[in-house]
């Protein structure tokens, strides 16, 4: 929900260094929402960093400390505000590099009363959903961290909405995704979720073991089952009687243990290596895989009835190159993570150094931008993160940008076109860039999938 002061309406900071502009927006807005004033961005953010707000409408330029920087600091604070841009003609470059330092949208001057009311109604709309998130996350069990799972885009928003919805029940789940995207945190989410909560959550990795290792490691052995096995061990599904056992990477188990894991999920039973006695376990399987099933079971590698037990319900976790505006999010909250274990001050990414994480594909997705992060920290000589500081790959997106679009930036900025007119453009430039793929156009640009559905309406461009 979002936030809202004594007479029950959702707070805004307007941030403008013109006072007649500021008193006209409190005019227009004081009746439906309760507004805060600040005349420039540190006074702006010295009140987000001791106040809570909903929204924040400010202006692109102000001497000393612009908008461009309150809209990226703005995302640091404990519980970061939807920030709306307003500009005038002549500063769509910056209204752009707004868009993707984390700004929801951008208003352009003199305003259109209309318009702003949809914008702001549109913000309120997208606190909310941020707020689901966030509830979500603090009913996890912080002991691991499940905070950790950041995502406002549509297709996490989806994943967040199915991990609530399956996590109360006693369902097999199935979690599909690339390397590095965070599988057993979903894994995890669902646990904490659940009514095992309070039972073990166990993760094997199946793709570490030999399969003897892992039929020993998943069931157990008695002694003497097998050259050097001196003594009983109790196995992993054993220990998560009552609670949670995640196996990863599930593709790469063998026939002959696919075949004990198929009778534990239909009669809840098994016995250990080298052992006649039929064990009882009350455990539930969450399972996830890189790899696609459907043709491991077509190739004759991986069970059908395994594979339908399996996927009762399936998570299917995007690449981060899908994302969007998650990974302005993932790199800020990665930065304040390594910068508090390092002992530095570092306040934020560069717009240069921003622009080469969107750019970048991220084959190793999530934990490979946790690492690149990680790295510029360390690298960093000053109080932000640079170009030079990520890792070669990465910061070699920079050349790139000044490649993409058929329309420069810098070229637009100069034009005597409307700002919307502009976004037109480099809407209908990113689509012909990507041959009309949606989810690239829309990573191009930093915006979500959904904010392009709505542009392309918007702009009456959805044949394209």
């Amino acid at each position: 929900m979002e936030t809202v002061n004594a007479l029950g309406k959702p707070t805004v900071l307007v941030v403008d260094d013109e006072k007649h502009t500021r008193e006209g927006l409190r005019r227009a807005l004081e009746q439906d929402y309760a507004i805060t004033i600040a005349e420039d961005g540190a006074t702006a953010l010295r009140l987000l960093e001791s106040e809570t707000f909903d929204i924040v409408l400010t202006d692109l330029r102000m001497p000393d400390f612009d908008g461009l920087q309150l809209v990226q600091r703005a995302q640091s604070v404990a519980r970061p505000p939807v920030c709306i841009v307003m500009t005038a003609y002549g500063t769509v470059e910056n209204a752009v590099e707004a868009m993707r330092r984390g700004a929801h949208d951008y208003l352009t001057k003199p305003m259109d009363l209309d318009r702003l009311e949809l914008v702001l109604a549109r913000a309120l709309k997208s606190r909310r959903l941020e707020a689901e998130n966030v509830t979500l996350r603090q009913q996890l069990d912080k002991r691991y961290g499940m905070e950790n799972i950041i995502g406002q885009s549509a297709p996490m928003v989806e994943v967040l909405d199915t991990i609530r919805q399956v996590a109360p029940s006693r369902a097999t789940v199935l979690i599909q995704g690339e390397s590095g995207t965070g599988k057993e945190l979903v894994a995890r989410a669902v646990h904490q979720l659940s009514p095992r909560r309070n039972g073990p959550f166990l993760a094997v990795h199946c793709a570490a073991l030999s399969q003897n290792l892992l039929e020993s490691e998943l069931f157990g052995h008695e002694k003497g089952a097998f050259t050097g096995a001196l003594e009983r061990r109790i196995g992993r599904f054993e220990e998560a009687d009552g609670g949670t056992i995640f196996l990863d990477e599930i593709g790469e188990i063998d026939p002959s243990v696919q075949v004990k894991i198929l009778r534990v999920l239909g009669e809840r039973q098994f016995e250990r290596v080298g052992g006649n006695k039929t064990l009882s376990v009350d455990v539930r399987l969450v399972a996830a895989t890189n790899r696609n099933l459907e043709e491991l079971v077509k190739a004759g590698k991986f069970r059908d009835d395994l594979f339908y037990r399996l996927q009762v319900v399936t998570v299917t976790l995007p690449p981060l190159r899908q994302r969007g505006e998650d990974t302005v999010l993932l790199a800020n909250a990665f930065l304040r993570e390594y910068a508090r274990e390092n002992n530095k001050i570092i306040s934020e990414i560069t717009p240069e150094a921003m622009n080469a994480l969107l750019l970048y594909q991220w084959p190793g997705n999530v934990r490979e931008l946790r690492t690149a992060i990680e790295r510029a920290v360390v690298l960093a000589r000053g109080d932000k993160i640079t170009a030079r500081d990520l890792p070669p790959a990465v910061g070699a997106m920079v050349q790139s940008a000044h490649e993409q679009g058929a329309v420069p930036p810098e070229q637009l900025a100069k034009s005597s076109l409307t700002l919307d007119e502009v976004e037109r453009l480099m809407i209908i430039n990113a689509l012909k860039a990507t041959e009309g793929n949606r989810s690239e156009a829309a990573r191009r640009l930093g915006i979500s999938r959904r904010t392009l559905h709505r542009k392309l309406h918007d702009y009456k461009l959805e044949d394209l």
